[in-house]
């Protein structure tokens, strides 16, 4: 019985910050790195062996992964690292503080910006668009690896793991409006050997 676990990088400093970041290479804050490591440990009580981990090109989901492994003692499994799973780019709003940016453009327009599934901020990529490089890559690599019944660790962004949570659980646009994934907090799938979903929790 394949697994697979998904996890948003814990609070990166920009978070902290309640800054925009997309594809600002920024680390995590202290608050992050403990996510992270809590979140190892929150995976480690389902005793999972994992055969692979997938990862962004952006440092604090790497460091996420990093950590996350060395509680699980999981450190020497592969690990691939894509694009694809980058966060959203979220064009002119990168570097900018939410709060700022909301009284200049109104919270309702941030909110389409933050949360619809095909607005895209000025210059940067809607959850259409970060699906569109994301869903491809999911599908091609990591479904054809639970196909074999491998076990398998995600450690993304949230925009990234939204539009995968979005295929995996059908979402219509509306309902992925409402849908936010907290850092550090795990989403365990478990599916039988044709894919289908037999179980999901949040890791808690």
């Amino acid at each position: 019985m394949p697994a697979l676990v998904l996890v948003r990088h814990g609070e990166s400093q920009w978070n902290l910050e309640n800054r925009f970041t997309g594809w600002v290479d920024v680390p995590l804050s202290e608050k992050g790195i403990q996510e992270a490591r809590d979140a190892g440990e929150k995976i480690k009580n389902e005793k999972i062996h994992f055969d692979k981990a997938y990862t962004s090109v952006l440092q604090r989901a790497q460091k996420t992964l990093e950590l996350i492994l060395k509680v699980l003692g999981q450190k020497n499994i592969p690990i691939e690292e894509d694009q694809a799973l980058n966060e959203r780019h979220y064009g002119d709003l990168q570097g900018l503080n939410k709060a700022e940016t909301a009284k200049k453009f109104g919270e309702e327009q941030v909110k389409i910006w933050r949360r619809s599934y095909d607005i895209a901020p000025p210059n940067g990529e809607s959850l259409k668009d970060t699906a569109a490089r994301t869903l491809p890559y999911f599908k091609s690599k990591i479904m054809a690896e639970l196909k074999k019944g491998t076990n398998l660790l995600v450690v993304a962004h949230g925009n990234s793991l939204r539009s995968i949570v979005m295929h995996l659980d059908k979402l219509t646009k509306a309902q992925v409006l409402e849908l936010n994934l907290g850092t550090g907090v795990p989403l365990l799938y478990q599916f039988d050997l044709g894919l289908k979903i037999l179980s999901k929790k949040e890791l808690t």
